[in-house]
């Protein structure tokens, strides 16, 4: 089930958090409770991949993208995304999780997301975001026109870059 206390908690912590710009990063913690667990005592990597989901709807809000996204009634969806386990996380354990937007390109937002447990790096995850209207999806120059966001972009790092290339080649439908 997915944790409507849990983001509705979040958005309440940070209903007077000051507004970010879109490539600053937004740090929240969570703590992680039995019913987050799978059968091996340890963060359940579905719920991995929702507590992740929690954080960027907080990132979306804090930097404008969740009002927009309502104004203009429009959604957000996951496009693809890579993840990466490397620490155990098990019950009760706090973890801080990290997001920051890494790049866009005329469809997609690429977000790098992390988790962290006493300075190390539990789990990162790379997800392709695509905002979306009943004609499909919304290029990311009229999203960030519609926020009011004329800053910099920045240059894809190596790794995004190169992951957008992988996908990119990877048959679509599945062979």
């Amino acid at each position: 089930m997915y944790p409507f206390v849990r983001m509705g908690v979040d958005l309440w912590l940070f209903r007077k958090a000051p507004p970010l710009s879109p490539l600053e990063p937004h740090v929240t913690t969570h703590r992680i409770w039995p019913w987050d667990l799978d059968m091996f005592l340890e963060l359940n990597n579905g719920r991995t991949l929702t507590l992740y989901d929690v954080a960027r709807v907080i990132q979306a809000k804090r930097c404008g993208l969740w009002d927009t996204l309502k104004a203009e009634a429009w959604g957000m969806t996951v496009a693809g995304l890579s993840v990466r386990y490397r620490r155990r996380v098990r019950v009760f354990h706090k973890v801080e999780s990290r997001v920051r937007l890494a790049a866009w390109d005329a469809r997609f937002f690429y977000l790098d997301q992390s988790m962290w447990r006493k300075g190390e790096c539990t789990s990162q995850i790379l997800v392709r975001i695509a905002v979306t209207d009943p004609d499909g999806i919304v290029p990311t120059d009229r999203v960030l026109d519609a926020m009011g966001y004329d800053g910099p972009k920045p240059a894809a790092p190596a790794w995004v870059q190169a992951w957008i290339e992988a996908e990119a080649a990877r048959p679509w439908p599945p062979q």
